[in-house]
């Protein structure tokens, strides 16, 4: 059946994120840090991504987390509301001088070529957004008073501590119970916790949610589904064993209604074979594939995937046109540098209806 979705009359926003964002240092182009002499500056996290990117295509979004009151806190803000994302959710706390008791989070990202592929270094220990805890923000006041229709959140903030674990469950349920559609992406991440821990975690969630998203190694490391006849290396990915495990986790949780999965298939550090499947009533809906996709930047492109499919469910679109509308926006972000959005509406639409990158004068 249909998502039962919130009227937008009755909301005061389409959709909530909640999670951790950073600052991103890279090296320009393709360079290694170790031997950088400069940096670039770029904000960035999962869900915030997620948040950032309906902005940017006009829906009324906002974004929840904990931040500490300094420059690179007001960055991070500064970031969000330039595309008028909704900060007042945020908590703001008190900079200590040095970064011990709480810190924004810095990853350092090398963007790959050919055959070396991308890397993230994480410098996020003692974060603002990791010692969130319960009760800390009235979830219930949000999604009761304020309406929301979309909770957006996942693996990478969960996976933090036990206390935003303990955030997540409760945020969760307080959505759950004001009948505001929750997506999730599984999003794991081998640096943050193990799979073992993930799985005990996760499992007390995902009766709570309504839209699962994920890789193959994520729902096997955060689920314990194995997608069949894929390699370490994922040159080539199965879509019928795919499906097959999905079935397996809609039986396992019948509360999830939609499973969403994008499908890369690594030619080099620059060119991909991308596309994405959705599960939704019932039935599976493969999107376009884009052969040979030529990437600036990768990171972002499974966040441009999940806001490209929740727009679509928002704006009421069919399950066809959502995969296909958030295959074309996971490709379109791979083509800037950077973790968030540069997309409009416009582009976005061009792409999905199968307009070419021929020049426009």
């Amino acid at each position: 059946m249909p998502l039962k979705i919130r009227p937008a009359s009755e909301t005061q926003l389409d959709l909530l994120s909640a999670g951790e964002c950073m600052i991103r240092l890279s090296p320009a182009g393709h360079g290694r840090i170790e031997y950088a002499t400069n940096l670039e500056v770029w904000v960035g996290g999962g869900e915030y991504n997620v948040a950032y990117a309906l902005a940017r295509l006009g829906l009324r979004t906002g974004w929840s987390s904990r931040l500490v009151d300094n420059p690179l806190g007001k960055l991070v803000l500064n970031h969000a509301r330039a595309v008028g994302m909704d900060t007042r959710e945020v908590i703001m706390v008190p900079y200590d001088g040095v970064g011990k008791k709480d810190r924004i989070g810095l990853n350092f990202t090398e963007v790959g070529t050919g055959v070396r592929g991308s890397v993230t270094m994480y410098d996020r220990g003692h974060s603002a957004a990791s010692h969130l805890k319960p009760g800390e923000v009235d979830w219930k006041r949000i999604f009761k008073d304020r309406g929301v229709r979309w909770l957006h959140t996942g693996g990478i903030f969960t996976a933090l501590s036990d206390d935003t674990a303990a955030v997540c469950k409760e945020m969760l349920q307080a959505a759950h119970d004001a009948g505001t559609i929750v997506s999730y992406d599984l999003n794991f991440r081998s640096k943050l916790w193990s799979s073992k821990r993930a799985q005990e975690v996760t499992r007390e969630l995902v009766p709570l949610v309504d839209c699962l998203i994920g890789n193959e190694e994520d729902f096997q490391k955060v689920l314990g589904f194995e997608v069949e006849g894929t390699d370490e290396n994922l040159r080539s990915l199965p879509v019928e064993n795919y499906k097959k495990m999905v079935k397996k986790v809609v039986e396992a949780y019948p509360n999830i209604q939609v499973v969403g999965t994008t499908l890369r298939e690594v030619v080099s550090g620059l060119v991909n074979n991308w596309s994405a499947i959705l599960y939704a009533e019932g039935d599976f809906f493969l999107s376009r594939r884009y052969e040979g996709l030529e990437i600036e930047d990768r990171v972002g492109g499974g966040d441009g995937f999940s806001s490209g499919f929740a727009y679509g469910f928002l704006s009421g679109m069919t399950p066809q046109e959502c995969v296909d509308l958030g295959a074309a926006h996971g490709a379109l972000l791979q083509s800037t540098r950077g973790d968030t959005s540069m997309i409009t509406l416009e582009e976005l639409m061009h792409v999905f209806k199968g307009g070419s990158a021929r020049i426009k004068r």
